[in-house]
This record gives structure tokens, C-alpha cells and sequence, in this order.
């Protein structure tokens, strides 16, 4: 039996996920916001999960949670962080402030909460980090600019840090989900405050598209959670693993623009080298 760590499980693919490793017998130790849907949670799961409150924009808070799980637990297997939330607007429109906020939630709490486990995984020689990101961490759209700057920020330590922990026996996998039928689209999203009509035809157009397929997304959430569970049991998993049909078509519309430019203006690279 695994044990698993997981962020934000009040909602969508992290609740999903944690319902369906507890199916799969393994134990869940996951975090809520709330204090009420902890206490929830904890008394319809007893002994197959516990849950607690955690902010993973508060540094305290990560610390405590780290050393509570190394005390009551002393260990976990899987470390899957979940937590974030979604946000449009165009770059323009988008203060400095929620920049910061974005990236307090889907950048630096990610780091800080995988940096603090490190040390446990490390003694263990084990341990497998999940870095639950989206297919615009690879590939960025207007409207979503900033929400795709914490993703590719996610994205750009999570790669390096694979590579440094490969020979200390942890492996990490970065999920890369397209539109799946959770909240992220609806009471979780959230909008800057900021409107400029000029940008009405590209990130307006993001966020009523946004509005419009609430509800209706492609992704089955229990199925990505299988997915995620199977990739967990792999000997080598996969560095990335995108999710649903429009996360194939995204990253390999990104990699095909990559390679068009490179193929196009080679001899221009190449001519600034002594």
C-alpha cells in the first residue's frame, strides 16, 4: 500500500483523484482550505485517508504540514501537487498584484511544499512527485498569458529537478491536462479586473469561451485519476504526461511551431558563433 500526499482535494481532478487512489487501497493524506471539509472528509474516510487545512501560499503552514506527516506517518510515496487555480485576462490587463497571486499558488507553493519534502525522499531513496500542471504549461494562449507563465515556471524546475533526483532514486512526472469537467472553468476561475476592448477579439473571446465550456469539457476526471495512478506504478514513468485529446493536439501544435522556426532560420542561429 502507497501512501500519497495530496494538495487541494476539496474540487476537481484532486478530489477525484484522492477518491480514487482510496479505491485503489491506497491511503490519501490530503489538504482542504476549509477546516469543515477536512473534518468531513476525515470522518466518512477513517482509516483509509486524513486530511488537515493547508494554504500553500503561507511558508508556515507548508513547514508544519511536512513535519505532521513526517511525525504521524513518517513517510510517503507519492507527493502530487494539486493545489492552484485557474486565471484570464489579457497581459495588459493583468495587474502586478494578481501576477504575484498566481504565482504565490501555482509556482512558489509548489516549490516550497516539493523543496520541503525533498529531505524525507531523499533519506528514503524513494518517492515519486507529480506536478499536476496543464497542456497550457507548455503551450501559452491569449488571454491565458500569466496562467501559462506559473505553469511554464512549474514546468522549468520541475524538469531540472528531475534530472537531479533521478540518481537518488525519486522520480517526477509532469501532468499536463487539457479541459477536464471540474470547477477550474467555473466558482474556481478567476478574471482580471482590468478590461481593455481592444483585446475584446483575443483574451475576450478566451474568457467567454471559457464561460461556454463549463460544464462541458472533454476530460472524465476518475479517468485521468487512473491514469495518474497507473503512471505511479510504472518503473519509469514518463517525464510528461499530457491528458484528454486537446492536450495532444496543444503540445504537438507547440512542438510543430518550434521545429518551423528552427528548420526556417537555422542559417541565422548559426551565423552568430565565432
Amino acid at each position: 500500500m502507497k501512501t500519497w500526499f495530496i494538495t487541494g482535494i476539496s474540487s476537481g481532478l484532486g478530489k477525484a483523484l484522492a477518491q480514487t487512489v482510496i479505491e485503489n487501497g491506497d491511503f490519501v493524506i490530503g489538504t482542504f482550505r476549509n477546516q469543515i471539509q477536512a473534518d468531513e472528509f476525515n470522518n466518512h474516510h477513517k482509516d483509509e485517508a486524513f486530511a488537515f487545512t493547508l494554504d500553500i501560499t503561507k511558508e508556515n503552514e507548508i513547514e508544519n504540514a511536512v513535519k505532521l506527516v513526517s511525525e504521524k506517518f513518517g513517510n510517503i510515496d507519492v507527493l502530487v501537487n494539486n493545489a492552484g487555480f485557474g486565471f484570464a485576462g489579457a497581459i495588459e490587463e493583468t495587474s502586478t498584484s494578481e501576477s504575484r497571486e498566481i504565482f504565490e499558488a501555482n509556482f512558489f507553493g509548489t516549490l516550497k511544499l516539493t523543496q520541503s519534502f525533498l529531505p524525507m525522499l531523499r533519506q528514503q531513496k524513494s518517492g515519486h512527485i507529480i506536478q499536476i500542471s496543464s497542456h497550457g504549461g507548455f503551450k501559452a494562449f491569449p488571454g491565458f498569458g500569466i496562467y501559462n507563465a506559473s505553469k511554464f515556471a512549474l514546468e522549468g524546475f520541475s524538469e531540472a529537478l528531475a534530472i537531479e533526483v533521478a540518481p537518488l532514486g525519486i522520480k517526477l512526472t509532469i501532468v499536463e491536462p487539457g479541459p477536464f469537467r471540474t470547477n477550474f472553468a467555473g466558482s474556481s476561475f478567476k478574471l482580471a479586473n482590468k478590461i481593455i476592448a481592444e483585446y475584446n477579439g483575443t483574451a475576450g473571446a478566451f474568457r467567454e469561451r471559457m464561460k461556454q465550456v463549463d460544464g462541458k469539457q472533454e476530460g472524465d476526471p476518475i479517468k485521468a485519476s487512473q491514469a495518474i495512478i497507473d503512471i505511479a506504478k510504472l518503473d519509469n514513468p514518463p517525464l510528461r504526461l499530457p491528458l484528454g485529446k486537446i492536450a495532444i493536439v496543444s503540445l504537438t501544435a507547440k512542438l510543430d511551431s518550434v521545429q518551423k522556426d528552427i528548420n526556417a532560420y537555422k542559417n541565422i542561429a548559426e551565423s552568430v558563433v565565432y
